[in-house]
């Protein structure tokens, strides 16, 4: 395991005329562990020694096209003529259709969140995992003049964070939009400080952005205005999630003394109309819902949903749990499936802890408790179920303990 925490390198402010000063760019960044592709970009980029400068722009977007996005960024890196040839309109448009870096982003820890003063000195970044190199990654954040931008959410390639007004003395926050990659970012409509606290931020592939909690708003790209109406739900929603046209959420209908957890869905049409919540429940389900506990929602992939909770050992009050569980609905179906459980030797570190994490999508989930120094996690995504641990978690023990986070599909996506 890689452990250590390379920065993805920004763009040039002046050219590297050297090879030293290229070589002292690069050797932060494990983008650049593959020396040929480094030497490449060296030779490339040195315009005294190759004349790549006198071939067609045409030809050279070609070129950089057939490169993994991660060495793109690397060679926009190299030069100021590099930079000028990979971020042109025509260039991102070329590459728009490749496959995103599917990484996994870790949240600010939560008492970073509610106390930002005593890690004032710490530039801004975004961390993240990447499953496919096995390696931790760190983007900076310093492009954003906000304090304390706290990253929730992610959607083609974008981040929304919640961030303080840097011109307001009073903790005003309002909801950003930004690309790590291209170091854009633009505000959404000011919402208020209560939102941040009370709602969880749901995005998706249409630019939709909703903040749901007992009221919902719901943000339409280029309406530049919130539309606020009430939810209408039965109790306080838990691990909601946005699945094509609709929004899921758990709620708890049980007494003080035993949850009774159902499953809620609306269209987000309907919830701009009648604001009428469907109840999920089938009576092929049988107890469902009730062999889990604690459970919370995760998007799968296509039209799938994940539950994921711990498997009670009995229906008693207070039973304990012998693993931990994931379930897997098929939205079109309405069919329930097992997807995977916890190895039982990965969940004893689960189980001294009262609390644990879990966030993650598609077929890729994380598993964060207390006290247990690293993540857990669950990877479907070669067509069967494996579990492993990942060491070297950013910021562990710091806060609560636990890490919570999102998917983040790395891409050029610009804003609109």
């Amino acid at each position: 395991m890689r452990n250590h925490d390379p920065t993805f390198p920004k763009s040039p402010s002046n050219p590297p005329n050297q090879q030293g000063n290229n070589h002292q760019l690069f050797s932060s960044s494990p983008l650049h562990k593959n020396h040929n592709h480094y030497q490449i970009a060296l030779i490339l980029g040195n315009m005294d020694a190759c004349p790549i400068d006198r071939l067609p722009q045409d030809t050279l977007h070609q070129i950089f096209s057939s490169l993994p996005l991660r060495q793109i960024m690397i060679c926009r890196s190299v030069c100021k003529h590099f930079h000028q040839i990979l971020t042109s309109p025509h260039f991102e448009d070329l590459i728009a259709a490749q496959p995103p870096s599917t990484l996994l982003a870790l949240r600010p820890p939560h008492h970073h969140h509610h106390h930002h003063h005593r890690h004032a000195s710490s530039p801004p970044s975004l961390h993240v995992f990447d499953p496919d190199q096995d390696q931790w990654l760190r983007f900076s954040l310093d492009f954003l003049p906000f304090r304390s931008p706290h990253p929730v959410a992610s959607a083609r390639g974008l981040v929304y964070l919640w961030a303080d007004s840097p011109h307001s003395s009073e903790s005003s926050k309002s909801l950003v939009v930004c690309n790590p990659l291209t170091r854009q970012f633009k505000v959404l409509p000011q919402l208020g400080s209560a939102w941040s606290r009370h709602g969880s931020v749901l995005v998706d592939s249409a630019n939709r952005v909703m903040v749901l909690s007992e009221l919902a708003a719901l943000y339409f790209s280029g309406s530049n205005q919130w539309l606020k109406f009430s939810s209408n739900l039965p109790s306080k929603p838990r691990s909601p999630i946005l699945v094509s046209d609709s929004v899921y959420a758990l709620c708890d209908m049980g007494s003080p003394w035993r949850n009774q957890w159902k499953l809620f869905s609306c269209s987000i049409k309907r919830l701009r109309s009648s604001q009428t919540w469907t109840r999920l429940e089938r009576h092929e389900w049988g107890d469902v819902f009730d062999i889990l506990k604690r459970p919370r929602l995760v998007r799968g992939n296509g039209n799938r949903l994940l539950m994921i909770g711990g498997l009670k050992s009995s229906f008693s009050l207070n039973a304990s749990c012998s693993t931990i569980l994931i379930l897997r609905l098929d939205l079109d179906t309405l069919e329930w499936d097992e997807a995977g459980r916890m190895p039982l030797e990965m969940f004893r570190c689960f189980q001294e802890s009262s609390k644990f994490k879990v966030f993650g999508g598609g077929d890729r989930v994380c598993f964060s408790a207390k006290r247990v120094g690293k993540l857990a996690v669950w990877d479907r995504c070669k067509g069967k179920g494996e579990w492993r641990w990942v060491d070297g978690v950013p910021g562990s023990g710091v806060g609560d303990g636990l890490c919570r986070g999102f998917v983040f599909e790395a891409r050029l996506t610009a804003l609109s």
